[in-house]
């Protein structure tokens, strides 16, 4: 508990053993009245100060004013216990909600709690603490057992086993050896570790996570945005319906029925109308259901940039996948160089040096395969042609590297390949040289990524990509999704998703999942954007509205039935908070309501909808 709810607390205990001894007093008159306003003000004061700065401001219909006319009202007509018991069970309300909303802001500040608070350098063989803010790209940082990782960068030195629970939800540690690269916010378990750093801490994995998820709550939803404008007139709309309900009835027995005009019982009436309409379960459980929504998704690896898209998510039918790095691992391996007119190392040189200067996961396979120091000194006049390969001058040689499309834009006659992979063709010197067969495998949750999508309703699945007809095709078949689009450039996939999107009705939403740099433009598109997180490029999670800290599509599945739950919490708590009001405040108006049915109108929804919201933190066992 904070000092503030320590507070709140003792204010509350003290109010109710007041209540408890002065139901014992015989007092009367002015003593009774002045004995009862001691547990009224030790309770309510701060709330009396809220309504009175409100109507300063000009801001005169919030819950604070309706308690307080509520209450004041009740013991001007000599209701003091009524009176002091709305007061002292709406505080009871606040303070559980405030516990509510800590534990939930806790909860989801434990699973962050990622920010690194230094970062060591070394300098003259001492270890010296640096804010990590201060650290340059291209900084050696020494990283010690225990310790977390501040900023992104690639192992110069050392092996070691790396926790990233607080990244990916996954308890599994991953181990990690020099020369591979590590992300900001994983915690160092067993060796020590020199790291290149690659990038700024602002720019870090763990900057933009902590920004994401401090940031999602800016984004509100179609349902909060309901509930903001809905509390902006209701509010006002309920208290001239308290004062028509003192006035009018009153007037209507004197003047035209000839009847005495019972003004206490009117006004008492007027006053359970007011507590019963506060407005608290709505504008506290709605907010606290999505915040609840977002931590529960953080805690298993999905980030959700806004409760925006938490809705949106929900309402998902089509999902759209890339296919490299997305449902495939993204490590492609030379398995094979075919037709070859010279020795495979010197087709396999040619096609490394050729793609020197790319970071496409072929061209880095490609590298790999031939196994030697590349030397760019050797290499000039490299252009990449979109969406067919690289030409290039090798030792002043021309050579090409690239699919069948640059071939047939060369002009070079080609062989094809029977076997099922990305094929790399080569030219060399205005000849063909060659092909070699690049090989990617599927993530290994793939297959139940899609399968675990059309459990949980998702009516059709397709997938984009720029790679071969024949090896889509065969990619698309192994894990059962419906549709493939193959031999698509960027612009192509935006136009594809243009035309999925005609094709579905308006409540049906599209999700769109990719990794790459070129997959930025798509994810904006989409109605959902799902990046991968941990492979992904910058671009990809920038133009993404949820990210995948882990790279797992099985996630897919589960932020969808996450996002499911939240808004079915919502809607719960509309409904219940909604109509459990409309009842009370007929029977109010009737006169069959008391305070004590107001007090739970108000107070009792109002716990029972924010326990309800806090359920959506609990998403494990979806």
């Amino acid at each position: 508990m904070t000092k503030k709810q320590k507070k709140s607390l003792t204010r509350i205990i003290i109010a109710a053993l007041l209540m408890i001894i002065l139901k014992f007093l015989p007092a009367e008159g002015w003593l009774r009245f002045v004995l009862y306003m001691i547990p009224y003000l030790v309770v309510g004061y701060d709330i009396l100060r809220k309504a009175f700065k409100g109507i300063l401001n000009k801001q005169v219909f919030d819950e604070n004013f309706l308690m307080a006319v509520a209450t004041i009202g009740a013991i001007t007509l000599g209701n003091y216990t009524e009176g002091v018991a709305v007061m002292l069970f709406y505080q009871i309300g606040e303070l559980f909600q405030s516990y509510a909303v800590g534990k939930s802001r806790r909860n989801i500040s434990e699973l962050m709690d990622i920010r690194p608070d230094y970062a060591n350098i070394e300098k003259d063989g001492e270890l010296e603490q640096v804010d990590p803010d201060e650290v340059e790209v291209g900084t050696v940082i020494v990283v010690q057992p225990g310790e977390k990782v501040p900023i992104d960068g690639v192992i110069e030195e050392g092996s070691s086993t790396l926790n990233t629970s607080a990244l990916t939800g996954e308890s599994v540690p991953r181990e990690a050896a020099a020369g591979e690269e590590v992300i900001s916010g994983c915690i160092n378990l067993t060796g020590l570790l020199k790291i290149r750093t690659t990038k700024e801490f602002g720019e870090s994995t763990v900057s933009k996570i902590l920004d994401l998820v401090e940031n999602s709550s800016s984004k509100k939803s179609r349902s909060e945005n309901f509930i903001s404008k809905f509390a902006r007139y209701y509010t006002p709309a309920v208290c001239y319906s308290a004062l028509a309900l003192a006035i009018l009835p009153p007037l209507v027995r004197m003047l035209a029925m000839g009847l005495a005009p019972e003004w206490g019982d009117w006004v008492y009436r007027a006053l359970t109308f007011l507590v019963i309409s506060c407005p608290c379960a709505l504008v506290i459980s709605i907010p606290l259901s999505f915040f609840a929504g977002i931590g529960g998704a953080s805690h298993e690896g999905v980030l959700v940039k806004g409760s925006n898209y938490l809705e949106t998510m929900a309402r998902t039918k089509y999902v759209v996948f890339d296919k490299t790095g997305t449902m495939t691992q993204g490590v492609f391996e030379v398995s094979g160089v075919h037709h070859n007119t010279m020795p495979e190392e010197q087709l396999l040189e040619y096609a490394a040096l050729a793609e020197c200067s790319s970071s496409h996961p072929i061209s880095k396979s490609l590298q790999k395969a031939y196994g030697k120091q590349i030397h760019r000194d050797r290499v000039t006049e490299i252009e990449e042609l979109s969406g067919k390969g690289v030409t290039a001058k090798v030792d002043g040689i021309p050579v090409a590297a690239g699919n069948a499309k640059l071939m047939k834009y060369l002009n070079v006659e080609y062989s094809e390949c029977e076997e099922t992979g990305t094929i790399v063709h080569v030219a060399v010197d205005g000849k063909y040289a060659g092909h070699i067969l690049i090989s990617d495998k599927l993530k290994p949750h793939a297959k139940e990524a899609v399968r675990d999508l059309k459990k949980a309703g998702i009516t059709k699945t397709v997938m984009l990509t720029g790679d071969m007809k024949r090896v889509a095709d065969k990619v698309a078949k192994e894990l059962g999704i419906g549709e493939v689009y193959s031999e698509l450039l960027p612009a192509d996939k935006v136009a594809k998703v243009e035309e999925l999107l005609e094709q579905k009705s308006e409540k049906e939403k599209l999700a769109f999942v990719g990794d790459g740099i070129n997959d930025a433009p798509v994810l904006s598109r989409a109605d959902i954007g799902i990046a991968m997180g941990a492979l992904g490029s910058d671009a990809a999670i920038e133009a993404a509205d949820v990210v995948l800290m882990d790279d797992d599509p099985k996630k897919i599945a589960k932020a969808i039935r996450i996002s499911r739950k939240c808004m079915r919490i919502v809607y719960e708590n509309i409904y219940f908070a909604l109509g459990i009001k409309a009842v009370c405040l007929i029977l109010g108006a009737l006169g069959i309501a008391n305070m004590w049915m107001a007090i739970f109108a108000d107070v009792g929804v109002m716990v029972i909808a924010v326990l309800n919201a806090i359920r959506a933190l609990f998403v494990k066992h979806l």
